[in-house]
């Protein structure tokens, strides 16, 4: 888990995966919705192929980037904790929210 999260702390990393998220993309496509050169682009493509983000596939001679949303997995595990802590939170808020506009009343 370690390793997708911290190929998930930087932005352009996110932002790869943002647009992955809704459809496969080439290197060239991504360069293009990013504000840094191509070689950066590989980079960041490789750092999250190491994580087991992304998949690559050779069609011709271009290479199809697509997202691997089951490495994603075992943080969505680890999140449902806080998720549900926050849930709890934010019902007891809804609450005292109800609560006081009765009294109000």
């Amino acid at each position: 888990m370690d390793v997708v999260l911290q190929a998930l702390a930087d932005g352009s990393r996110r932002t790869v995966l943002g647009i992955l998220r809704d459809h496969p993309a080439t290197a060239g496509e991504l360069a293009d919705a990013l504000p840094i050169a191509r070689p950066g682009v590989s980079r960041h493509l490789r750092v999250l192929r190491e994580a087991g983000l992304v998949d690559v596939r050779q069609e011709a001679q271009r290479r199809i980037y697509s997202l691997r949303p089951e490495a994603l997995v075992e943080v969505d595990e680890w999140l449902e904790g806080y998720r549900a802590l926050w849930r709890n939170r934010l019902d007891a808020l809804h609450t005292e929210v109800a609560r006081g506009k009765k009294a109000r009343s």
